[in-house]
């Protein structure tokens, strides 16, 4: 009888060992991908709904459109890297979401919101953190306007805007018209696309 296994038969094993063990790591970080995005997706529809049955819109307030529901993508802060976003209501009009602005996640209630300093805290989703809870490197937003990452927001009568006018009257400015892809890469350069259709709002996955 064999007592003992050979060297290239411990090398095959191995090798495939390897070559196992790096298609479930590879599948993990594919998992999370998928999950950040499906976050956003969930999120978006929440912002979009909260949109239709929030009107904004104020006759004697002429910068009215800057309080329209917002998913806004961030930097965190230079000496911590990373990415993360919120969706907020701009309600003092000045562009710097806080806490008490943003929306709540409608599974935890947690808010929908983070600082550049990008930690955890336990009023709000972890989920924000796009880098340090996914692995997420790299956002593209298709119809930025902005001179930042992106943001989409959404119009109580069912239209998006790929920013918002500082101008007092612009209420109608930066309509997207045609489909606005918002693109995720991971660390392995893997990538997840989420489309938002003009006119509608309508979000789906890729």
């Amino acid at each position: 009888m064999k007592k003992a296994f050979s060297l290239l038969e411990v090398i095959l094993v191995i090798t495939i060992l390897i070559f196992i063990g790096s298609f479930y790591v590879k599948k993990s970080n594919n998992s999370d991908l998928e999950y950040a995005t499906n976050r956003i997706v969930l999120y978006l529809k929440q912002a979009r709904y909260q949109a239709l049955i929030d009107n904004k819109e104020k006759i004697e307030n002429e910068l009215w459109h800057k309080r329209r529901w917002t998913l806004k993508f961030f930097r965190c802060d230079s000496n911590i890297g990373g990415l993360y976003y919120t969706i907020y209501t701009d309600k003092n009009e000045k562009g710097h979401p806080g806490l008490d602005e943003a929306l709540a996640d409608p599974l935890t209630n947690k808010k929908i919101y983070s600082t550049n300093k990008c930690i955890y805290k336990k009023n709000s989703s972890k989920y924000v953190l796009l880098t340090k809870e996914f692995g997420i490197k790299e956002i593209n937003v298709s119809c930025n306007k902005t001179s930042s990452l992106g943001q989409i927001s959404f119009g109580n009568e069912g239209k998006v805007y790929s920013k918002l006018s500082s101008y007092k009257n612009e209420y109608y400015e930066y309509e997207i018209t045609s489909k606005c892809i918002i693109t995720l890469k991971d660390q392995n350069n893997d990538s997840q696309e989420l489309i938002i259709e003009p006119k509608t709002g309508f979000v789906y996955k890729n």
